[in-house]
C-alpha cells in the first residue's frame, strides 16, 4: 500500500484517515495502544503527525491490516525488532514500487 499525501511538515487526522482509508477514531486508538505513534497537539487538542507519524502508521497498518497481526502481536514484533522493522519495511516498500513498475513495463510490451 502506498500512501499519497502531499509533502508537508504536519498532518491532520482527517487527512491521514483518508489517505489510509480507515477512520479517525480508529487513528486515535492505534495512538493510544502504540507508543510509536505520539503526533503533536496544538492549543486545542487537534493532532498534528509528522512524517514519521505517517511511517509509523503504514508500518502499523501493514501488520495489522494486511499480515494480519493481532495488535498485542503487533506491539510485540514492534518491540522486539525495533530497528529492523522499519528499515525492513521501507526495503519491501520500495520493492513493491519496483514490481509495479517493471509490471507497467511487461503490459507495454
Amino acid at each position: 500500500m502506498h500512501i499519497n499525501l502531499p509533502e508537508k511538515l504536519y498532518y491532520g487526522i482527517g487527512e491521514v484517515a483518508k489517505a489510509f482509508g480507515v477512520n479517525t477514531s480508529l487513528i486515535r486508538f492505534w495512538e493510544k495502544e502504540f507508543d510509536v505513534l505520539q503526533p503533536k497537539k496544538n492549543a486545542k487538542g487537534n493532532r498534528k503527525f509528522t512524517p514519521k507519524d505517517i511511517k509509523n502508521l503504514e508500518l502499523i497498518y501493514h501488520l495489522v491490516k494486511q499480515r494480519g497481526f493481532t495488535l498485542e502481536g503487533a506491539k510485540t514484533h514492534l518491540k522486539e525488532n525495533k530497528g529492523n522493522t522499519l528499515e525492513n519495511f521501507d526495503v519491501i516498500r520500495k520493492l513493491e514500487s519496483v514490481k509495479s513498475e517493471l509490471l507497467k513495463i511487461k503490459e507495454q510490451l
